[in-house]
């Protein structure tokens, strides 16, 4: 019996909410896993297992699968669906509300995967609560709205470059890996997605104080088409205007304009002046 006949039987109700659209498309999620390069020794954390047809090609290359799934009423459907799949674990809650550190101690691994397909919205405090626990995650794979990740993976001077994109780029290389089209969902979503892929950056920018930094990349996004000058007021302008200098540049552009090492240095002189 098929996924599909499986959650029909057990009359699974699609929930709106949830944003559940469950990708059944072989070769995508083939594409998925190999984008992992997941080992014997990974543990991979699977958030949003829906239907389960990538938890259980995850499975098949991981030590172990630890999912989450918000939506308890998948749980008959679930055990049908992954009978078998032995180092497979489901944790029905939502993520957001866990210890994902207490969850983890009764497993042996070497490193972390983590892969999901959410909903746009919950996608940044996810990746943001394994920053905050301290979560040595090798990779994060997600599935997003393709808008999403233009964001994540924007380069300065582009209309999608913001605050957001300077944040996740501090901690991870992010890149957009492919396009996933509606067509291909169960039920079929109003938009395509795309698959991003975050790496964990081998090296991290110097920069002398996270907070400040963070605040300052912050400011200067705060209304994104203005320019530093009318964003930055609450600072020394002319310092941060002599430090752009050195980057022949000034106060008169906008914060899109600003790379990440840029405001680092910004960072890094304003605060030892």
């Amino acid at each position: 019996m098929n996924i599909k006949e499986i959650l029909n039987e057990n009359e699974f109700m699609f929930k709106k909410k949830f944003g559940q659209n469950f990708l059944l498309d072989q070769n995508i999620l083939n594409n998925i896993v190999s984008l992992g390069n997941i080992s014997c020794d990974t543990i991979v954390i699977e958030i949003g297992v829906g239907a389960a047809a990538l938890t259980r090609k995850l499975s098949k290359k991981a030590k172990h699968v630890l999912g989450y799934e918000i939506d308890i009423t998948l749980k008959e459907p679930l055990q049908e669906i992954l009978n078998g799949y032995d180092n497979v674990n489901i944790i029905f809650d939502d993520f957001l509300n866990r210890n994902i550190k207490d969850d983890l101690k009764d497993f042996d691994y070497k490193n972390i995967m983590v892969v999901a397909n959410l909903p746009y919205y919950i996608t940044t405090p996810i990746i943001t609560k394994f920053i905050d626990e301290k979560i040595d995650v090798e990779k994060i794979v997600v599935m997003v709205q393709n808008e999403v990740a233009d964001r994540f993976s924007a380069i300065p001077g582009t209309k999608s470059y913001n605050s957001l994109t300077i944040f996740l780029n501090y901690y991870f290389d992010i890149k957009k890996a492919f396009t996933v089209s509606r067509n291909v969902f169960y039920p079929k979503p109003n938009v395509d997605s795309a698959i991003v892929v975050f790496s964990k950056k081998a090296k991290k920018i110097e920069v002398k104080d996270e907070e400040f930094f963070f605040k300052l990349v912050k400011d200067a996004f705060v209304q994104k088409r203005k320019t530093l000058r009318n964003n930055l007021k609450r600072y020394d302008l002319d310092k941060i205007n002599n430090i752009l200098k050195s980057f022949n540049k000034d106060i008169s552009i906008r914060a899109e304009n600003i790379t990440i090492e840029e405001f680092a240095q910004i960072t890094n002189k304003y605060i030892s002046k």
